[in-house]
């Protein structure tokens, strides 16, 4: 089973991939420009949900298996965080700003969905490239560290969370990545089908436009 909802079919894939670019560059000038930072922070929660979207119409097999995965990735990744910003233990010490959306117990509900994404983004760009299988489950983590790396440093700006200290623990990536890795395996042990059109696109605009971002601001 698979989503036919818009822009799916009803849109050219080019048009959409187009509008994915121009959407991000834009969010890249809005957070540049100090007088429309503000307004762009407040929409940040409403463009991770998009990104969302748009992988979620474009994954070409749902079914119970992948809707399971999908669930415990979801569950594991807010668990983490909320068990991480308020105790400190897991990734140092930090709290989430007001960019982020709805939070339960401090953490925002879509942080969850938010490592569901880089986990299948990242899976499906290693799946794509045709690599040994057991390789994946140690690379793509790779990947996902890489984006946080940059994330990281545009979090402040973003108005997304702030590191007491204003320092980022090492810790911060090692157990990124531990967590990188048991979402990757997840997605393998329930053999979901990650092949997606956008997965590539989404992961590298984004990724793109936090390392410039880090740059500039």
């Amino acid at each position: 089973m698979e989503w036919n909802i818009f822009p799916k079919n009803k849109i050219p894939l080019g048009e959409v991939k187009r509008f994915v670019l121009l959407f991000y560059a834009i969010g890249l000038i809005g957070f540049i420009l100090p007088f429309s930072r503000e307004i762009f922070s407040a929409i940040t929660p409403f463009a991770m949900l998009l990104g969302i979207y748009l992988l979620a119409v474009y994954h070409t097999d749902y079914n119970r298996k992948a809707m399971i995965a999908f669930s415990i990735i979801f569950l594991l990744g807010f668990s983490v965080e909320a068990i991480g910003v308020n105790t400190g233990a897991v990734f140092g010490s930090y709290t989430y700003l007001s960019a982020m959306g709805i939070k339960v117990w401090g953490t925002p509900l879509i942080i969850g969905l938010n490592w569901l994404f880089l986990s299948y983004t990242a899976t499906s760009i290693l799946d794509e490239a045709k690599l040994p299988a057991w390789t994946v489950y140690f690379l793509a983590p790779l990947l996902m560290v890489a984006y946080d790396f940059f994330l990281e440093k545009s979090a402040p700006v973003l108005d997304m969370w702030y590191w007491y200290g204003d320092t980022v623990p090492f810790r911060n990536y090692v157990a990124w990545y531990v967590i990188g890795f048991l979402c990757v395996a997840i997605l393998k042990m329930f053999g979901v089908n990650t092949q997606n059109i956008l997965s590539k696109l989404l992961y590298f605009v984004q990724f793109l436009f936090f390392v410039l971002l880090s740059i500039i601001v």
